[in-house]
């Protein structure tokens, strides 16, 4: 099964991409659209009946629980009943904090039944992201990442120059006339927070706006609490690990942790590191699964950690990713060791300096 970074790799390599995607009551328009929030509130609506039971399907992080959340609160008193669906077991502690701090009721997609729903909505995602989104025919989809093909929905909004799905649901609440809850406020200001990281990645005025509105509406102590909860007790071992076995090549910090319960510890330590004033660039690995996990950051200036991961780790499996900060995941089959215990910081040193240029 493909992970959502694997998909969203994909979807600047091997689909083409349209600046975005805006379909109401059958009319397509792949440019900037000059039409309001009101009138793509109103596209929306017109999807549903009184009596429908609706599926919102999302891969779960803050900003498509945020945008559920969201899209849960327009349908309220328009259907019937509204059920927020994941693919997969939420692990990572800040979306599990958010979860319980929010109280926000969200099921297993395995657990439920599509013929159950008569109308399903894919949020922050497309129906090729994700093999499990694949067997959905969705009423509508609504997006900020690139565009993908060969799908249809009854209505779409597609919008990839906005950093935040999250940006795009308070426009459509604010012309709801809906003003958000403490709740929803608090989730909203956190999807934008984490999906423009701090509106250091690129993003739109529009996302600026939400945010300012969110601003004194959200709970930001809550907010911090989500952002600080994101290391479990048992996972300092994996930082000791790393401190001890960490080695400096050329300014390079490596690092391989063994085996992990979670790629997200790898996460942490990548930046954890990151903060480290002689080291240029930080590359951890560990192994999850049956796959190598590979964390690069870099501070981005004559750098680029997607390409250095696609160099070293792209014939042998999925790499890819931005100038400070990339991924890669190959499958242990795919090196000539059968064992994972065979790879060590040496050899990730090793397949690092043969591609280093």
């Amino acid at each position: 099964m493909y992970s959502r970074f694997q998909w969203f790799f994909f979807a600047g390599v091997c689909l083409k991409s349209f600046q975005r995607l805006e379909k109401i009551a059958d009319c397509v328009t792949r440019s900037e659209s000059r039409n309001s929030a009101l009138v793509r509130l109103n596209g929306f609506w017109e999807v549903f009946d009184k009596d429908d039971d609706v599926l919102i399907v999302i891969s779960a992080d803050p900003d498509a629980l945020a945008s559920a959340m969201a899209v849960k609160r327009l349908l309220r008193y328009r259907v019937r009943n509204v059920t927020i669906g994941n693919p997969h077991e939420i692990r990572r502690l800040n979306n599990l904090e958010m979860l319980k701090r929010l109280r926000l009721p969200v099921e297993r997609l395995q657990n439920l039944k599509p013929a159950d729903y008569t109308k399903k909505v894919l949020l922050d995602s497309q129906p090729f992201h994700h093999p499990t989104f694949e067997k959905f025919k969705f009423d509508a989809v609504i997006d900020h990442h690139p565009v993908t093909e060969d799908w249809d929905a009854k209505f779409i909004d597609i919008r990839p120059n906005y950093g935040a799905l999250s940006s795009i649901m308070v426009e459509y609440l604010r012309a709801a006339g809906v003003k958000p809850s403490a709740a929803l406020a608090t989730a909203l200001f956190y999807g934008i927070k984490v999906d423009t990281q701090n509106f250091e990645k690129s993003s739109l005025l529009a996302d600026g706006i939400s945010f300012r509105y969110l601003f004194n509406l959200a709970n930001r102590n809550l907010v911090r609490k989500f952002e600080l909860t994101d290391l479990r007790l048992s996972e300092l071992k994996y930082f000791k690990t790393a401190l001890n076995e960490f080695k400096v090549r050329k300014g390079k910090a490596y690092v391989h942790v063994g085996r992990v319960w979670t790629p997200d510890v790898l996460v942490i330590i990548a930046d954890f590191l990151n903060h480290v004033d002689q080291f240029d660039w930080v590359v951890v690995s560990g192994v999850h699964g049956e796959r190598l996990v590979v964390i690069f950051r870099c501070d981005g200036y004559r750098k680029n950690a997607g390409n250095f991961a696609n160099r070293i780790f792209g014939k042998l499996g999925l790499a890819g990713g931005h100038k400070e900060a990339a991924r890669a995941e190959v499958p242990l089959k795919n090196f000539d060791f059968p064992d994972s215990h065979e790879f060590t910081t040496q050899s990730l040193i090793n397949m690092a300096t043969v591609h280093d240029k």
